[in-house]
């Protein structure tokens, strides 16, 4: 398995240093891809669920063959005559997530899985690659995409959901466009909804560099009321009827709010620019999640809001790592201390030249002692274990929601990424 992954990044790193030319293989289209991610510890299976053509495309029309984070999955297009790579992006999932938990040694589940890829001129090999926290590759999948397919089901054409831009700094193929929209709130709350859309893109741009960058990010509020009122609360026996059936207790982590409902919140968007998903929950009870190129949770009316939807945006957006940890190691196998981590900031210090090193100053102490309050280090403690993770700062917004700003290394990361999808 070692070896197959280290082919498979071999030849994504020697194909993706051609540029490719968007007008030659893609159409101002957006393809969707909608698969079920089903297995258990011992066994994982990737099913194709769907495909849909979508009127535009929001997404990068540079750099298509590169990745900026290999994330924890892969998509691959490839040509299906010349079997040259013509498009890449990486995810995680909360799939993945659920494959660390005891439950997943006993029971097999499925969930649900959309991505979006530009839409195909000629037909093409479509890969899909779920990797272990070990970075070895535990499923993959390859399929063919006809774009003559006449099940290839036409969406965001006849019905568009109504929305509202809250900051547009230009247009969508120039900018990262992020979608807002509203879980729990019924129609006469809506415009309390707007409200809290607005309260979350001003905390994002409180903090750099989101603030030094407003320009290349558009922010659009999506009308999505449910039938009840708040989310579902499940300890509490307390269940709703919202629009993507979220709930907290996820894994029974009491403040893990998360939906699988993947894709009821992809056709609530069809026919609306987007790249990345940001969805406000109406309750006040304190959680949320994030994950890399799927979405982030958030709950909207937690004292805590404003700093955690900006936390949660550094997961789903930025692929930042939780810098908190545990002092008795209740998650340290999360993380494998022989591997280094795909997330910018955190390192077991295997490959520690591919992250922060460079930013370090002069005879910087590796580790940092905590007592040495330097603005850039390498400090024991992150992604959940005490031990062998190191993080970039003592403290930063993805450790605690207390803090007022991502460290310079949180900082450094977002900024190479919003770099790569808008220059």
């Amino acid at each position: 398995m070692k070896k197959l992954l280290l082919i498979l990044l071999t030849v994504g790193f020697s194909i993706s240093v051609a540029a490719q030319n968007f007008d030659d293989y893609f159409e101002n289209k957006t393809l969707r891809l909608d698969y079920i991610f089903n297995g258990n510890v011992q066994n994982q299976v990737i099913s194709l669920d769907g495909l849909s053509a979508l009127p535009s495309w929001a997404g990068r029309k540079t750099k298509l063959a590169e990745l900026p984070l290999e994330g924890n999955g892969q998509i691959i297009v490839r040509d299906s005559t010349s079997q040259q790579i013509i498009y890449k992006t990486s995810f995680s999932t909360l799939f993945q997530e659920w494959l660390q938990t005891d439950e997943a040694k006993t029971v097999t589940k499925g969930f649900e899985n959309t991505f979006l890829v530009p839409f195909p001129k000629r037909t093409v090999e479509v890969e899909v690659v779920l990797f272990g926290y070990d970075r070895e590759v535990n499923a993959t999948m390859k399929h063919l995409v006809d774009p003559t397919d006449i099940l290839i089901q036409q969406k965001g054409v006849n019905h568009v959901t109504p929305y509202k831009y809250i900051h547009q700094g230009g247009s969508p193929e120039k900018c990262i466009d992020v979608a807002i929209l509203a879980e729990g709130y019924t129609e006469q709350e809506m415009e309390t909804f707007y409200h809290d859309a607005e309260l979350a893109v001003e905390s994002m741009f409180n903090h750099e560099p989101f603030k030094s960058m407003q320009e290349r990010f558009n922010f659009v509020a999506v009308h999505t009321p449910s039938l009840d009122s708040g989310v579902s609360i499940p300890r509490l026996n307390d269940w709703k009827r919202t629009a993507f059936l979220s709930h907290f207790s996820t894994f029974y982590s009491d403040r893990y709010l998360t939906t699988t409902r993947m894709k009821s919140i992809h056709d609530a968007l069809a026919g609306i620019p987007y790249e990345h998903i940001i969805i406000l929950a109406n309750t006040e009870e304190y959680g949320g999640g994030g994950i890399y190129n799927s979405l982030t949770l958030t709950a909207a009316h937690h004292p805590d809001f404003m700093p955690v939807v900006v936390h949660e945006f550094g997961h789903s957006f930025g692929g930042l790592a939780d810098e908190y940890f545990y002092d008795n190691d209740v998650m340290t196998d999360t993380y494998p201390t022989h591997v280094e981590p795909w997330e910018q900031n955190v390192t077991t210090l295997v490959d520690f030249d591919s992250k922060w090193k460079k930013l370090l100053p002069t005879n910087t102490p590796i580790p940092t002692d905590p007592t040495d309050n330097r603005e850039i280090g390498v400090y024991e403690g992150g992604a959940y274990s005490s031990k062998g993770i190191y993080r970039g700062a003592f403290n930063c917004r993805m450790r605690t929601n207390h803090y007022p700003t991502f460290c310079k290394v949180c900082q450094h990361a977002l900024s190479e990424l919003i770099d790569f999808y808008t220059k």
